[in-house]
């Protein structure tokens, strides 16, 4: 089972812009059992599509110049589309910079 992330416990020096939020993938261990436990390989895994919102930009700008602020704040735990945004990596872990428009929702 993974390990409940508190989002002000990282430090990250990485601020995103606009409509874009840095998300950590919570991955969880996929096990599989036939006759006993057999943990899959990485390479054999589906991506994970949860994760925690580590930072998140101001907003996106409407017509008019104005800011439209964002919906999911830093420690939103969100679902988000399989194949979206851009992964990143920092001091040896796993990023994501999707766009708010990336995330399906917000688990409550």
């Amino acid at each position: 089972m993974a390990k409940k992330l508190d989002a002000s416990e990282v430090k990250l020096n990485i601020r995103p812009l606009a409509d874009r939020v840095l998300v950590e993938p919570v991955e969880e261990e996929e096990v599989t059992f036939a006759g006993g436990k057999l943990v899959l390989p990485e390479t054999a895994k589906e991506k994970p599509q949860k994760g925690i919102v580590l930072a998140a930009g101001p907003g996106r700008r409407d017509d008019d110049g104005e800011i439209i602020p964002m919906e999911v704040k830093q420690g939103d735990q969100v679902l988000y589309a399989k194949y979206a945004g851009t992964e990143i990596k920092l001091e040896g872990k796993k990023y994501l910079i999707l766009r708010e428009s990336d995330i399906l929702a917000v688990i409550e």
